[in-house]
């Protein structure tokens, strides 16, 4: 059997490309913040995750700018060697104090911060569990752990509370879960977790990376419910609020350093280059200073919730920036979102097995710079695609 068979047979992007129906890999010719541009047409864009729109913002920009002139795009080491910088450092520092932790570390990319941090404290006798709506980046850190990975339905933490009864008091236990669920746009029962958390002795991990910029004042999920204290981990990443790219751990200080000292991601990849790790520094500063940004985030949300409800969309349990707009089965999305792209609204397209059989859906996400004007326009887009596919 030649390994590369299942290559050969994979059909499924060119069944949608004949079709004409084919979504992903668009290239475009532009990305101005709340638009992008596909052959010379101008797009809403509404499938970013750009929520605070400071991919834009001047301060960010002419950061990145000075960053690169003086330490250039690569720092040409891992962090362990030759690639640790002071602002590196300084960034950390500034970090741990934003989501009121003692230390944080610095990954290259978001996916490397969950894999390198959550596989270096899941040890053999140790058990990992998640929510099943849990980002992919979770589920594979968990998976590189030598410890045993389980997992509850999403959001029954009474099936939590069942799986930490069983786990035999030698072996240590980690909790690990979204902050706000990047496909749902719901949001944690953080308070209820916690209890259960504590009562079975499990160390909790947040993964922020969805709620960094849109709750607790951009500080995250653990500062919107007042318990920075009672969640061990928090996790965030900079190629969303932070209008880079990259993400961080944070924590108790001897946690952090051991992940520092261990985590296989962080020590065998080179180091963020400046002008990222100089962008996510400043849009920071920007959250810090200029809080208008999250009010102008939530303002834009509500106005797309009430709209897309008030239409007759199934937007199901969302309470975020993030609006999954549900539309049944895998063709009829694909159809549905080329009649939006076509309109000039850009949507994510997610299908089974990423949803369950049925519930394909258009993930749409909002950002601060959004306009009144352009949120209009997309329900109005989406209204007229609604009618004609039967979906409203």
């Amino acid at each position: 059997m030649d390994i590369f068979q299942k290559c050969f047979d994979f059909d499924l992007d060119k069944q949608a490309m004949e079709k004409g129906l084919y979504p992903y890999f668009q290239p475009l010719d532009g990305l101005e913040g709340t638009e992008a541009v596909f052959h010379g047409r101008r797009l809403i864009m509404i499938g970013s995750n750009n929520y605070l729109g400071l991919t834009m913002h001047p301060k960010v920009r002419e950061a990145a700018r000075k960053a690169l002139e003086e330490f250039g795009p690569s720092c040409t080491g891992s962090r362990f060697l030759n690639g640790t910088l002071k602002l590196h450092e300084e960034l950390e520092a500034r970090l741990a104090a934003f989501v009121g932790k003692d230390a944080a570390l610095v990954f290259s990319t978001g996916m490397q911060t969950n894999l390198g941090a959550i596989s270096a404290l899941i040890g053999r006798n140790d058990v990992v569990i998640t929510d099943k709506d849990d980002h992919a980046s979770i589920v594979d850190g968990c998976r590189l752990g030598m410890g045993e990975m389980k997992r509850y339905v999403h959001g029954d933490l009474d099936q939590l509370e069942r799986i930490l009864q069983k786990i035999p008091p030698e072996s240590g236990a980690m909790v690990v879960v979204d902050g706000v669920f990047s496909m749902g746009g719901d949001i944690v029962d953080l308070p209820k977790l916690v209890d259960v958390c504590q009562r079975y002795g499990a160390r909790l991990y947040v993964d922020d990376a969805h709620s960094l910029g849109i709750l607790g004042g951009g500080h995250g999920t653990a500062w919107h419910f007042g318990l920075t204290d009672k969640v061990d981990l928090i996790m965030g990443t900079f190629s969303k609020s932070f209008a880079s790219l990259g993400g961080f751990v944070a924590g108790d200080k001897d946690v952090i350093n051991y992940i520092k000292h261990t985590a296989r991601s962080f020590i065998f990849s080179a180091s963020l280059p400046a002008p990222n790790a100089m962008a996510a520094f400043a849009a920071l500063e920007v959250m810090e200073t200029e809080p208008e940004h999250v009010q102008r985030l939530w303002e834009n949300a509500h106005f797309m919730m009430k709209g897309f409800r008030e239409l007759g969309f199934n937007i199901g349990n969302t309470e975020t920036p993030i609006i999954p707009v549900i539309i049944g089965e895998d063709e009829t999305c694909f159809r549905f979102w080329k009649e939006l792209f076509d309109g000039g609204v850009y949507t994510n397209p997610v299908i089974s097995p990423a949803v369950p059989e049925g519930m394909a859906l258009l993930r749409t996400s909002y950002m601060a710079t959004h306009t009144k004007e352009q949120l209009q326009r997309a329900l109005d887009i989406f209204e007229k695609a609604g009618k004609k596919f039967g979906i409203i």
